[in-house]
């Protein structure tokens, strides 16, 4: 006889068509597909993230999805924070019912303007900060602060702004030192990458979003996932060139604070809630921003996007099997795996490699030099190699994309696989393609192509693809969460 019981929620099976009706998909992640839906009795619009549990695979999976639906409730009603309507199991998926924000997301609306000023920076950064500050008093680390986790409430002008995702997050407990690598590359803290961290992480998020409002651009860039987080370690912060000259002082100081390498130095979100650009009627200009900031912000935000619809596709052709050898591969070995024993994995997957190429994939994978990998690590490496390097799942990913057959992927092929991922409407897809396709970017590759394999080139694009999010592997509770999660994740409303 079957238990009427969720092993996840431990609550009885609950039937949602009898509370909601499912409306159109808003989203889809690697952690789940998220949902419009309609509370019968009421008529109100909520958001429904259903997470499927065959993702859930292990008791560590599971664990993850309480901790989040622990925290949301724990948060909920408070400023700046999604609501939280509450978490329900049936024989297939597990889901999360939230806060329905309709006015979608701050940097689509911030690149949509014609020019845009300090101020108006500002007041993102201080509902962004103070997030962070509300997470903290209550003791939460986010983990993956970043522009995609924050949704407007409505289309209305001054709507609220609200962080949506909080499936990184973990409660703070005293004097704990954390150590797994989660967050989205571009804005992970350098202690992060070391693996020795604390709550001050997710001021440097922040601080990373500030640079890029101010900005255009992120502050640190690597043409690989180990060249950027090389930057992140090392790399200085340009405060100078290009658009800098006509930001604030007060700005600039406040970056330095947000983007301080030591964190114990670092400036706390209370404080920055306090500094003179980030208040209320202080020093933050109304001054138009330069026009070139909202160009370079447009094309980042368009690659972005092109980079989710990329990583979905090839993503997808990694099977729940698959990733569970890897996962049980690993657990047969030490918490930290070395350079021979990552040797012997890699021959147990069938991969011949001789002892120099295994000896690149362990400096890859090695963020902190210390001559060993932790799990997040070796699967990076094992399946770097083993599975998307592999022709054939390359091949069915470049299949996917050229629609006609041609051999060729053009503005109408990525044009379709956008509407099929339901990644903006017409306007929005039209944006991200002229983004891309600066000076005709695709028809000069068309005629470049013509001189290379066709497919050789697009392995080349997916495997720059995969360097850039490879750290995405993190957190096994999404199977693999795409950089432009994001985040770009799918997730509430």
């Amino acid at each position: 006889m079957q238990s009427n019981i969720g092993p996840v929620l431990g609550k009885p099976y609950v039937d949602m068509s009898l509370m909601y009706a499912r409306k159109k998909e808003l989203g889809r992640g690697q952690s789940g597909v998220t949902y419009l839906c309609v509370e019968k009795s009421t008529g109100r619009e909520y958001a429904c993230k259903s997470i499927s549990r065959e993702k859930l695979m292990l008791k560590e999976e599971i664990e993850y999805v309480r901790r989040e639906i622990m925290i949301m409730q724990h948060l909920s009603g408070q400023p700046n924070i999604v609501e939280f309507r509450g978490a329900y199991e049936d024989r297939r998926n597990v889901h999360l019912v939230m806060e329905f924000c309709s006015g979608g997301d701050q940097f689509d609306r911030v690149i949509s303007k014609e020019s845009y000023s300090e101020g108006e920076a500002a007041k993102i950064m201080r509902q962004i900060v103070n997030v962070v500050h509300v997470c903290h008093f209550m003791g939460v680390i986010h983990r993956d602060i970043k522009p995609e986790n924050f949704l407007l409430v409505s289309k209305v002008k001054d709507a609220a702004l609200k962080a949506t995702d909080f499936g990184l997050s973990v409660f703070i407990e005293q004097g704990k030192v954390y150590r797994d690598i989660y967050g989205t590359p571009f804005y992970m803290a350098p202690e992060v990458l070391k693996r020795s961290y604390g709550k001050e992480i997710d001021i440097w998020s922040a601080g990373v979003i500030l640079y890029i409002l101010l900005c255009g651009v992120p502050p640190f860039w690597g043409q690989t996932g180990k060249g950027l987080f090389e930057a992140i370690l090392e790399g200085e912060i340009d405060l100078d060139s290009a658009s800098w000259p006509s930001i604030s002082a007060a700005a600039k100081d406040l970056i330095r604070k947000m983007l301080t390498r030591e964190p114990k130095k670092r400036i706390t979100a209370s404080d920055a809630l306090e500094h003179p650009w980030m208040m209320k009627g202080g020093e933050a200009s109304d001054k138009p921003i330069d026009s070139a900031v909202l160009i370079r912000m447009k094309q980042y935000r368009a690659m972005n996007k092109m980079k989710k619809l990329a990583f979905k596709v090839i993503t997808e052709n990694l099977s729940n099997e698959e990733i569970m050898g890897l996962k049980e591969m690993f657990a047969n070995m030490d918490t930290t795996i070395t350079f021979e024993e990552l040797k012997s994995g890699l021959s147990k997957l069938g991969t011949k490699l001789s002892d120099s190429e295994i000896r690149q994939l362990m400096d890859a994978a090695d963020v902190d030099k210390n001559g060993t990998i932790d799990y997040v690590g070796f699967v990076t490496a094992t399946m770097h190699r083993h599975k998307l390097e592999k022709e054939e799942n390359l091949l069915k990913a470049f299949k996917y994309f050229d629609k006609d057959h041609s051999g060729f992927i053009t503005r109408d092929d990525f044009r379709q696989a956008f509407n099929e991922y339901q990644m903006g409407d017409e306007a929005t897809i039209d944006e991200v393609l002229d983004e891309l396709d600066t000076d005709r970017v695709f028809q000069s590759l068309l005629v470049n192509i013509i001189w290379l394999p066709n497919f050789k080139v697009f392995l080349f694009l997916f495997f720059n693809l995969w360097l850039t999010v490879r750290l995405h592997v993190a957190g096994w509770e999404n199977k693999l969460r795409g950089v432009c999660d994001n985040d770009e994740d799918g997730d509430a409303g």
